[in-house]
């Protein structure tokens, strides 16, 4: 029989503490445990496997500022920890409001432990309890692994395979890909007796726990096992069958899905790229993605409400411009890099702008196209500079890019090199005052009479000092452009050309739009 977090918190060893729910107190009653731990690390929610009732003396919480605790809260119940159990007395004289509101927020039940109690007493007496249970957890796990192990050797495909895991933990289950599409799923055959009427009502869903495990195939996360477990079953079975199954389940997504692994490759190999895994990790995946370790490549970075459907065009973008890619969806955000041809890659990634932006306009959707690097451990400073150019680019100042006033819909971070590193090397206030230094004037005269004298330095210069070319650009005659020209020389005190100026005013129009 699962134990629960309300049985031990009848415990005698942890009655003496005198015990109080604070938080999520409906769910102290169903929430089952698999483990008790006691910790003042901060950042232990990595280093726990879910179901645990965490003990705290609440040392290390006295001094973290809020936002820290709040995380603390949020970190625990993501990852599936039963309770979190807060000693309070002369460090912690009682627990924050914001930390009771966000773990009835999360969900996660918040215990106040108004006396002291030796921790290890408490977790000795039940955690031995828990150990005799799991033994009888482990024996129908193993059951379960050798059931699913006989389906897979006669055949049985994979919604057959999570039946048996279905059957055997009463619990919904689901295979799942990275993009979130659903590989396989089975419900628990209804083994209850009474009346037809009865034995066809599904169970009450409202209380039941999602437990979420990672398939890795050759090393590499393939996709993800969700287990819906009903509130009155046992979370501790399902969680364990769910890991015991996962070398099968690999195994049989290896035999009927084995043309996939490239696409699975590739979306860890975004992954590792876009949490700057060091070297040898990214030239690993690179290999199995299929992307020569050593070729020149970009980054790409998408944002769009609609990323998912935009994968495919994407890639069919980059199957015809790149010798291989990797793409990779997460919520709005669309990921790539796409190696290019050794022999000419300034060309090649000349051709994948082009073609990206020929790609059908898409409401709200803004790509950039990172720099090119000479092989994929480089790739990372890649992909943060094309989000950095995101960032640039869609920031309520007009852009450079801006043509006619419309935003262009894919971006080149090498045009904003000088953007990218004024932010990365100079703080606010010294952008600020070298804009003001060298435009002062010109600023001023754009604020009290509304004029637009900046953009028109700027795309003047930015055509090169080109008179004509900067008036098609503006759509202005060409006496008008003189005009306006002579009018900004004598706010900027002449004409640059002549002087050494030039290059900081057209630095200084650069950063106008950061400030």
């Amino acid at each position: 029989m699962p134990i629960r977090l309300i049985d031990v918190l009848n415990h005698p060893t942890l009655a003496a503490a005198d015990p109080v729910v604070r938080a999520a107190s409906g769910r102290a009653a169903r929430t089952q445990l698999r483990w008790v731990h006691s910790s003042e690390i901060l950042d232990i929610a990595p280093l726990l496997d879910g179901g645990e009732l965490l003990l705290t003396g609440g040392e290390a919480l006295a001094l973290a500022s809020e936002d820290r605790r709040i995380t603390y809260i949020q970190q625990l119940a993501e990852r599936g920890v039963a309770a979190l159990a807060i000693e309070t007395g002369v460090a912690l004289p009682s627990l924050p409001s914001l930390m009771i509101s966000a773990a009835e927020a999360a969900g996660l039940p918040l215990i106040e432990l108004r006396k002291v109690v030796p921790f290890v007493s408490v977790m000795q007496a039940i955690n031995s309890s828990l150990v005799s249970e799991s033994v009888s957890q482990l024996r129908q796990a193993d059951e379960a692994s050798h059931a699913m192990a006989v389906e897979l050797a006669h055949g049985g495909g994979l919604d057959r395979i999570l039946a048996v895991l279905a059957r055997i933990t009463h619990a919904e289950v689901a295979l799942a890909s990275l993009t979130g599409v659903t590989l396989a799923s089975a419900a628990p055959v209804n083994t209850g007796t009474g009346d037809a009427a009865g034995s066809s009502a599904p169970a009450p869903q409202e209380h039941a726990r999602l437990i979420r495990i990672d398939v890795p195939v050759r090393g590499i996360l393939a996709a993800q096992l969700v287990l819906r477990v009903p509130a009155d079953e046992d979370e501790n079975l399902a969680r364990t069958a769910g890991k015991r199954s996962v070398d099968i389940l690999a195994l049989a997504m290896l035999q009927r899905m084995s043309p996939g692994l490239r696409e699975v490759a590739g979306a860890a190999l975004i992954r590792a790229v876009d949490s700057g895994s060091q070297p040898w990790r990214l030239q690993q995946l690179a290999s199995a993605a299929g992307i020569p370790a050593s070729s020149p490549l970009v980054a790409i970075a998408v944002r769009s409400d609609t990323s998912q459907q935009l994968r495919t065009s994407v890639e069919q973008v980059l199957a015809r411009t790149a010798q291989a890619h990797a793409t990779y969806v997460d919520n709005a955000e669309l990921l790539a890099v796409a190696g290019l041809d050794v022999d000419a890659p300034e060309e090649g990634r000349r051709r994948l702008l082009a073609a990206l932006l020929e790609l059908p306009a898409i409401a709200r959707t803004l790509a950039a196209v990172g720099p090119l690097v000479a092989g994929i451990s480089d790739a990372p400073w890649s992909l943060s500079e094309a989000k950095l150019t995101l960032e640039l680019a869609d920031s309520p100042e007009p852009s450079r890019s801006e043509a006619g006033g419309a935003r262009q819909p894919v971006v080149d971070a090498e045009a904003f090199a000088v953007e990218r590193l004024a932010v990365q090397s100079l703080d606010p206030y010294q952008r600020r005052n070298f804009v003001r230094q060298q435009l002062g004037a010109l600023l001023d005269h754009d604020s009290q009479r509304n004029s637009r004298l900046l953009d028109t330095l700027a795309t003047w210069m930015d055509c090169g000092c080109n008179t004509a070319h900067a008036a098609r650009e503006l759509h202005l005659e060409r006496q008008s452009m003189h005009q306006r020209l002579r009018r900004i020389f004598e706010l900027c005190g002449g004409d640059p050309r002549d002087t050494g100026r030039l290059a900081a005013l057209h630095l200084a129009t650069r950063l106008a739009g950061l400030i």
